[in-house]
């Protein structure tokens, strides 16, 4: 990054950066934990020449923070995987259960917006389509920042919400479903794709906010994959050179996290039962009504505070599926 003519190429440069962050966010947790336990091993050192209280409580103080610091540090290791530490692109579907589901979708995007936000991510906007009634059918979104991929993998899956609906006149309890799919951004995605005979080629006009070029002209663009049925969009650039080339990371991405499904039985379960966005292969229900209880699914963990999740508190939850996932490699 000190050579001269670094930032000439802008996004060389963001590789380049982004993979320094990645490099920072595993070096300087390990750098942190070897400095407390050296605070630890110095307060143990003057507790056996004055043994008083407020050593006592300094040292135990240190050796708490260092218990956590090692539990962060122990499930960064966790995420060693070929595209962990990779960006990612970010798709949230809403599914059954009509307008309450893409109300719940909209939901889920600020509930991850919020979570990003706390975690230093950036989130960039792809492409959007507007529920009929309320909230979105669909979004897709590119994230940035350490280790996105590794994290976020964690909250795939159809996600249930239990509450009563605002939009039913009797105000009746109401089911709703939406699902998050996530693909690592991969620019040297080895895959083969004909584009000119499988891939077909939409172009439209941009929906939703945006400058009066976005919505006048035909810049979005969608990609079909005619063999499998995948499809992407991205309408977020005024150009619509610059939206197909995005599509087509994207759909390369999808396609690559297809054929990664096939090799891993639960990711396959995954997507073979979420197409419907169902009763399926759900990781989490959030239930508002009759009582409030956050619960995933896979790990049995739970938490009461609905709101604070609902506000981007997920971190426990990740923390316990990743510890899942090490209990599976140990036992396979």
């Amino acid at each position: 990054m000190a050579k001269p003519g670094f930032w000439d190429d802008p996004e060389t440069a963001r590789k380049t950066v982004a993979r320094l962050q990645s490099l920072k966010a595993v070096v300087e947790p390990v750098g942190s934990l070897l400095e407390r336990s050296d605070d630890a091993r110095t307060a143990l050192e003057l507790l056996d020449e004055e043994d008083d209280h407020a050593t006592r409580d300094e040292l135990h103080r240190v050796l708490d923070e260092l218990a956590n610091d090692l539990d962060r540090v122990e499930l960064l290791s966790l995420l060693s995987g070929p595209n962990d530490a990779r960006d990612c692109y970010f798709h949230i579907q809403a599914g059954t259960g009509g307008a309450d589901a893409q109300d719940w979708a909209e939901m889920m995007m600020r509930m991850y917006l919020r979570f990003f936000e706390r975690h230093g991510f950036s989130a960039e906007q792809l492409s959007a389509k507007d529920g009929e009634e309320a909230g979105i059918q669909s979004v897709d979104l590119v994230v940035r920042g350490p280790y996105a991929y590794g994290l976020l993998s964690c909250e795939m899956g159809v996600h249930r919400m239990e509450r009563i609906s605002p939009f039913n006149a009797q105000r009746k309890r109401q089911t709703s479903f939406a699902a998050v799919n996530v693909e690592p951004e991969i620019d040297d995605i080895q895959i083969n794709i004909d584009w000119d005979k499988d891939v077909r080629e939409d172009t439209y006009r941009a929906s939703g906010k945006g400058g009066q070029h976005v919505n006048k002209t035909s810049s979005a663009v969608r990609l079909t994959h005619n063999p499998t049925g995948v499809a992407v969009q991205c309408q977020n650039e005024r150009s619509q050179h610059k939206n197909r080339s995005i599509a087509r990371k994207m759909l390369a991405s999808r396609l690559f996290q297809m054929e990664e499904a096939k090799r891993n039985a639960e990711l396959a379960k995954a997507y073979s039962e979420k197409g419907q966005i169902g009763w399926g292969y759900r990781i989490r229900t959030y239930t508002l009504q009759p009582y409030q209880l956050v619960k995933d699914e896979r790990t049995g963990h739970k938490n009461p505070n609905v709101q604070a999740v609902l506000d981007g508190d997920l971190q426990a939850f990740i923390d316990a599926e990743l510890r899942r996932r090490l209990a599976r490699r140990s036992r396979d």
